[in-house]
């Protein structure tokens, strides 16, 4: 059984909001009793599970998404959880409050999450101040990656600049960066996916990466582009040409929809629509885009993974990772640990012997 589940309906009773501080502060107070350990977690890994993308290693494939650790609070603590990676963020360029409240609901009818946040976050000085001191004396065993957004206040033609304030700043402590271009949250922020816009801010991005790898005399970051699941086939078509002619790493897939269809739950709340109702949808657009993309592309597939047969589907249809973070209010923290258990069981029993003979077999 799931202990976490003796816990929920206690939590469920409180703002979704509320509950979602309540479970950074507690993790926030986890990260200093992990980083003060002289042995760091790891996250359940096998040779199964085990990748090398982009130059770093995976010890597995279940990845945390962005939109749980805001603020950078706790790069340590993610593979105690079973996370092979993590994604923190998103974060701007400008501190900033985010949407007026009320901003998230849940429909638990439907195993998904309503969130209009709107990048909440103190803002890309502070996440730098705060990694410079935790990574200081080591690094956790897993890749880290940064998600960058645009300032609200950031007209959209000053995008590129916005965020390579930010890239600026996190670089050093940023195993891979994502530009986040597909919230629904922030006015305007999706026109950064057409095509001229997001050739402009790639171009200003890798020029960036590559200048200050030199400076600080290390490997360029992988950097990899979040797309919209409310984009049509032509769209993401265009985002990966454009991905492709500007030498950007790879893609995520998906971000929150904007969609409604399907839902048991009636409740008429603007904002991005996660969780399981978006599993299907983020799973056809990540098959869209492995056809598109090729082989070589990495794909990382999120939206609606709650189990390991979740996580497998996406691997199937053409993701090379996998990430979560609305599954865990229904499921709970170690969610991630018993997925990555049962994608090794699964791929034994499909006689694979590496995740990477899986990925796009049903593309």
């Amino acid at each position: 059984m799931n202990p976490y589940r003796l816990l929920r309906p206690l939590l469920f009773r409180l703002d979704p909001e509320r509950a979602h501080h309540l479970a950074v502060g507690a993790t926030a107070l986890l990260e200093q009793v992990v980083a003060a350990s002289p042995v760091a977690p790891r996250p359940p890994s096998d040779a199964r599970l085990r990748q090398t993308i982009c130059g770093l290693e995976f010890p597995n494939p279940v990845g945390l998404a962005a939109g749980f650790d805001k603020d950078a609070r706790a790069p340590h603590v993610w593979p105690l959880f079973g996370f092979g990676f993590a994604e923190l963020g998103t974060l701007t360029r400008h501190a900033q409050p985010g949407n007026p409240r009320p901003r998230m609901f849940r429909l638990p009818a439907d195993r998904g999450l309503i969130n209009r946040l709107g990048f909440n976050n103190e803002g890309a000085d502070a996440a730098a101040a705060r990694l410079a001191r935790a990574l200081g004396r080591r690094r956790p065993p897993v890749p880290l990656g940064i998600n960058l957004g645009k300032s609200k206040i950031t007209e959209l033609a000053d995008a590129p600049a916005d965020y390579r304030y930010s890239l600026e700043r996190l670089f050093a402590y940023a195993d891979y960066i994502t530009i986040n271009v597909s919230s629904p949250n922030t006015p305007g922020l999706r026109d950064l996916q057409a095509e001229d816009e997001l050739a402009r801010l790639l171009q200003t991005v890798k020029e960036a990466c590559l200048r200050l790898a030199i400076e600080q005399d290390c490997a360029p970051r992988p950097v990899f582009v979040k797309v919209a699941p409310d984009l049509d086939d032509d769209g993401l078509s265009r985002v990966v040409e454009v991905v492709h002619e500007n030498e950007a790493t790879g893609l995520i897939a998906t971000n929150t929809t904007i969609r409604r269809s399907g839902l048991l739950a009636t409740i008429d709340e603007a904002g991005g629509l996660s969780g399981a109702p978006l599993r299907a949808r983020a799973t056809e657009v990540v098959r869209l885009l492995r056809r598109r993309a090729g082989r070589a592309m990495p794909i990382i597939g999120v939206g609606g993974v709650f189990n390991a047969a979740d996580a497998y589907e996406k691997i199937r249809a053409g993701a090379d990772l996998v990430q979560l973070y609305s599954a865990m209010v229904y499921e709970g923290p170690f969610l991630a640990r018993r997925i990555a258990g049962g994608l090794s069981e699964l791929l034994a029993r499909d006689g694979y012997a590496n995740v990477a003979d899986a990925v796009g077999i049903d593309a």
